[in-house]
């Protein structure tokens, strides 16, 4: 079998869909790997790392998209859709809640496609969970944008100039981005705090060195997330969380809601009551923001308080988000070859969730 990888065309994407390290174990599978020429280069792994592998670097895209199974990051465009084998298979995010077309387009070609952000949380399936690797990613890089922009520095520094007291930080929703926040934060410094609905994540978020925001709020839904939470709980929310933020000096949100908008949390009111220099870092941007004044890939100023919503995070760190992704995707790929082919089993319990276009057929929404 034929696995392709070409380079990524999405705007600032710097990630590539598969290592030299993947190359190694699938081409003791018995595959053949196909790269497009200079497919790792922005994530720093060069076409000869990937040679050495024993993969085949290919000139075009078209070579590597006509491969019989074509790991990706982004989604594809419309061109690439078109430069795809019909009947081939598709790995990649494909962010199945808002892309119709494309997801019609790859039907339209019998294009079996599976979407990394659909692998069940399973114990099973964990080594394939790319939103949990990409979000640890995110997570660590919000605290260093948050950090740049700030008007002080993170730590307590006792120097012949005087003491500088350390800076305060508050991360909002305690999942993968916000754990790894605050371990981030408190490393380089900062007096830390965090709020989740989820009070079993109280013990988790102590243990890293973080005081926990006390709210009698339980909002943990089904597979671990978050769920929407009736307006009166979430009005005492927005009221702990605005509270709290005012007395703050990097205040980073991560609450997010699968498929929902992002809650709000954060409201115009208490970013102006925030002390001038304040940096609020946004990671629900994509999805709506979790504060009133949000705008998606833009840093908005109000009275001194910058409120940042990055594009994109683990793209600002290429090599180990693509090394993750990498061995999310390579986990997966294994889980469907036998005998050096790809055996789709719609009956499978990690198989049939991700897939979305079999066969002609949307599959969206279908159970095992």
């Amino acid at each position: 079998m034929r696995i392709g990888v070409p380079a990524e065309t999405h705007p600032h994407e710097r990630r590539v869909a598969l290592v030299p390290d993947g190359v190694t174990k699938l081409k003791a599978a018995g595959c053949d790997i196909l790269v497009e020429r200079g497919a790792g280069a922005s994530a720093f792994f060069p076409d000869a790392a990937y040679e050495a592998a024993g993969a085949t670097i290919v000139a075009t895209a078209a070579e590597a998209l006509g491969a019989d199974l074509v790991l990706k990051v982004q989604r594809p465009s419309a061109v690439e859709v078109g430069q795809l084998r019909e009947g081939a298979a598709l790995i990649s995010f494909l962010a199945p809640a808002t892309s119709g077309e494309v997801l019609d387009a790859l039907a339209a070609r019998k294009v079996t496609a599976f979407a990394m952000e659909l692998v069940p949380r399973t114990t099973k399936a964990q080594s394939m969970d790319a939103l949990s690797s990409q979000a640890t990613i995110a997570g660590y890089k919000a605290v260093l944008v948050g950090a740049d922009a700030m008007g002080r520095i993170l730590p307590m520094l006792t120097t012949a100039a005087g003491t500088l007291a350390p800076a305060k930080v508050f991360v909002v929703g305690a999942g993968v981005a916000g754990l790894q926040a605050i371990a981030t934060a408190r490393r380089l410094g900062g007096i830390v705090s965090a709020f989740d609905v989820r009070p079993v994540v109280r013990e988790q978020v102590q243990s890293l060195g973080a005081s926990f925001v006390e709210l009698a709020v339980e909002g943990e839904g089904e597979g671990g997330y978050a769920k929407e939470l009736a307006e009166d709980q979430q009005q005492r929310v927005v009221a702990a969380v605005c509270g709290h933020a005012q007395g703050q000096d990097l205040v980073i949100t991560t609450a997010q809601i699968p498929g929902r908008p992002a809650p709000r949390l954060i409201t115009a009111d208490a970013v102006r009551a925030m002390k001038p220099g304040s940096v609020i870092v946004d990671l629900a941007g994509e999805s709506g923001g979790n504060c009133e004044l949000t705008r998606f890939g833009e840093t908005v100023t109000v009275d001194g308080v910058s409120i940042i919503s990055p594009v994109n995070l683990p793209a600002g760190v290429p090599f180990h988000s693509s090394q993750m992704y990498g061995r999310n995707v390579l986990t997966f790929v294994t889980h469907l070859l036998q005998d050096g082919a790809l055996q789709v089993d719609l009956a499978d319990p990690i198989t049939s969730p991700m897939c979305v276009t079999h066969a002609g057929e949307l599959r969206t929404g279908k159970a095992a």
